[in-house]
């Protein structure tokens, strides 16, 4: 969804009219309060939020299966070392 000029908000104008900005994001629509001319924070449906929220974890996960699966596949490849070398080889650069 598009963000429009009345989407953006001053700080002064959403504390004298947040029933109304509220009612409006309930509806759909989403709002950005600015501060000095600037973004500040957004106002948004809860249940939008917690779907961005649910976004998210999904998109970590997919990014977890990813990293998991090119693990494996270096396994298949071959490419692995011992666990134990690698850390001996890691303290004796860290001491010298």
């Amino acid at each position: 969804m598009a963000i429009s000029a009345s989407d953006v908000v001053p700080l002064s104008h959403a504390r004298a009219n947040f029933s109304e900005l509220a009612e409006e994001v309930k509806g759909g629509a989403e709002k950005i309060i600015t501060k000095n001319g600037e973004s500040y924070v957004a106002l948004i449906d809860a249940n939008r939020l917690d779907y961005y929220h649910q976004l998210e974890r999904e998109r970590i996960h997919l990014l977890l299966i990813d990293d998991a699966t090119a693990g494996l596949d270096d396994v298949a490849a071959g490419k692995v070392t011992d666990a134990r070398n690698t850390i001996q080889s890691i303290k004796r650069r860290r001491s010298a």
